[in-house]
């Protein structure tokens, strides 16, 4: 099962063929325009540093084109996954029920964002349209014309909604689901005079009540954000409803987050030309005899490879391809696996050079190099935690078959074998502190590195692989984009509703100074990671809370890092966190799988969080 689940419904009958063949021929016109779009992608980048650091011609237009294209790569590939089922979502409840139950919540599943799809086209619609006004600065093109992938988008998910349920084959589940979502919908429209005098109260209706209940129904992530955020914009504002496509549109198409498809490339990449077992081969030789060896490599590669990208499922995607697959045929457990991966990822947040880190500067005028300075330690400090838990895990378990230390020679050769893998880290974060490449671009850097040293070192490149891989790619990226988009629309409202300033004055009058708001600013940023990205968090809440923090004499720089992990721990943390869905999409693991591993690391985690919290030291010892 993939880490969406799957959608057909238990013991369905055979789907008609007329929808399993136009379901196949759907596929093929969106998958292959969505392949090539990664294409696209890797040439407009790679082109952008060429003529920029070989030819000293910077090409000005670069940027804006990877930005329109990479919208359209999002949406074509949020179709390919929800036509592949493979939309983050949650089913350990789902999974507990009987058959028969099972089954409808499955169709539910599909019904679900059936409903949002429709509600959104329209809107998309009058967004694309109006956008048309509007003319790119470098390539002169309307803004309409990036603007109509969403639509588009929404319209070919909406076909492939239809024709799931149309292969579910048992129409008296569809009904049953469509009564169930729809009365549950004109329900909410029937309230909305109720609902209008609440205020802040619909905060709680909308987004911690519904999106709780679809997402424990398996209602996929992005879904269950978009549907809730339409519902409260709709019922209880007078906000347009294509703000919310505008917003959703600005979040997935982050230019920063074009290294997350080209950093899930490049861990194929890795993978296929030979590079990764040729690493995973000396780390084996240096550390396979050791007891859980490769759970610290875990750690200490995701601490090396950290903040390279600016996405931590762009980190993720670089390792994961790389030892899981090792880490698995030692015995490893799938969820134990997802589980620290998210734990690391949380635990990496303030590794420099940290998008986020760079965020807080650019909004509270901290020193961004004071910051960057500040966060090394505290990351190592919760990687030695993360090391520790693991090591106690361990000890309760079977011992594994070890094998005995590898010989110093043959140490030496699998070295030299793997070193061109082992170069590309330091090849990758030579190309962005030299300023060859932005930390977007430097993901294709490393795609490039990887085809050479297949081709011309290891000798072994599947050219029948490429398109497989590239269609992956275009799946998991929107998988993983459609996420963000939606927490971003997410956090807009909350941004809108007053909620935001109403947290600040309130922590703004707690009593106990220093010590009782760094403690609800810990409590308040683990809940806002789990529904926000960093980033809006830090725009939101970050020329608010940082002036109350220096009135207390908190440390600009000590805070900041302590608001980073704390913001860190709730992205990563099920069942909201939108983090721990990119791992599982990253680590192609079921997220039920990590839901009770993941606790342990998460609690040391917190201890962790707090001893720094308390420390300051770990923070500014090295400021000088």
């Amino acid at each position: 099962m993939t880490g969406a689940g799957a959608y057909a419904a238990a013991d369905a009958p055979v789907p008609p063929r007329w929808a399993v063949r136009a379901d196949a021929v759907l596929g093929r016109l969106v998958e292959i325009p969505a392949a090539l779009l990664v294409v696209a992608e890797m040439v407009v980048l790679f082109a952008g540093v060429v003529a920029r650091y070989v030819l000293d011609s910077p090409l000005v237009w670069s940027d804006e084109l990877a930005s329109m294209l990479f919208l359209w790569l999002a949406m074509l590939g949020s179709v390919v996954a929800l036509r592949r089922g493979e939309h983050m979502r949650m089913t350990a409840l789902v999974g507990r029920v009987g058959p028969r139950t099972r089954g409808f919540l499955e169709v539910v599943a599909i019904a679900v964002p059936l409903a949002f799809l429709a509600l959104i086209i329209v809107p998309g619609v009058r967004f694309a349209a109006g956008e048309g006004f509007v003319t790119t600065p470098a390539l002169q093109i309307p803004g309409s014309w990036p603007a109509a992938a969403f639509p588009v988008g929404a319209v070919l998910m909406l076909l492939v909604a239809l024709l799931r349920l149309a292969r579910v084959g048992n129409w008296r589940l569809v009904a049953g689901a469509g009564l169930l979502v729809g009365g549950i919908m004109l329900a909410f429209v029937a309230a909305a005079p109720l609902l209008q005098p609440l205020g802040n109260l619909n905060l709680v209706i909308f987004f911690v009540v519904l999106v709780a209940a679809m997402v424990l129904g398996a209602v996929p992530i992005a879904f269950a954000f978009g549907l809730a955020t339409f519902g409260y914009l709709g019922l209880t504002t007078h906000v347009p409803s294509m703000v919310l496509v505008g917003r959703m549109n600005e979040g997935m198409s982050q230019l920063i987050l074009l290294a997350v498809p080209l950093f899930v490339i490049l861990g194929m990449l890795m993978e296929m030309t030979g590079i990764a077992r040729a690493m995973v081969q000396f780390l084996v030789c240096l550390l396979g005899h050791v007891r859980g060896g490769l759970f610290y490599v875990l750690v200490g590669a995701m601490y090396l490879v950290s903040g390279i990208s600016g996405s931590k499922a762009a980190d993720m995607a670089a390792i994961a391809p790389v030892l899981f697959p090792e880490m698995k045929a030692r015995g490893a457990r799938p969820g134990e696996l997802l589980a620290l991966l998210a734990a690391t990822g949380a635990q990496t947040e303030t590794i420099p050079p940290s998008l986020v880190l760079i965020t807080i500067g650019s909004v509270t005028g901290v020193s961004i190099a004071a910051l960057f300075t500040g966060g090394l330690l505290p990351g190592l400090l919760l990687g030695l935690v993360l090391c520790l838990v693991v090591r106690m895990r361990l000890r309760g378990e079977t011992a594994e078959a070890l094998p005995p230390r590898a010989p110093w020679p043959v140490i030496g050769r699998s070295f030299v074998i793997a070193l061109p893998g082992l170069a590309l880290p330091f090849v990758v974060r030579y190309a962005v502190i030299s300023g060859a490449t932005t930390a977007t671009e430097v993901s294709v850097v490393g795609v490039v590195y990887s085809v050479l040293v297949g081709l011309l070192v290891y000798r072994r490149f599947d050219w029948r692989a490429v398109m497989p891989m590239l269609v992956e790619t275009a799946a998991l990226s929107g998988a993983i984009l459609i996420i963000i988009g939606a927490a971003t629309g997410m956090s807009w409202a909350l941004t809108q509703s007053g909620f935001s300033q109403q947290l600040a004055a309130t922590m703004a009058a707690l009593p106990g100074g220093k010590a009782s708001f760094l403690a609800v600013s810990i409590i308040a940023f683990v809940v806002l990671g789990s529904v926000l990205e960093g980033i809006p968090s830090i725009v939101l809440f970050g020329p608010l809370l940082f002036p109350i923090a220096r009135s207390l004499g908190i440390n600009e720089v000590h805070y900041a890092i302590v608001v980073v992990l704390a913001m860190g721990v709730g992205l990563f943390s099920p069942p909201f966190g939108v983090g721990y869905y990119s791992a599982c999409a990253v680590s192609r693991i079921h997220p039920d799988a990590g839901l009770k591993p993941i606790f342990r690391y998460l609690v040391a985690l917190v201890l962790g969080l707090l001893v720094i919290a308390a420390v300051p030291w770990f923070s500014t010892g090295f400021l000088g």
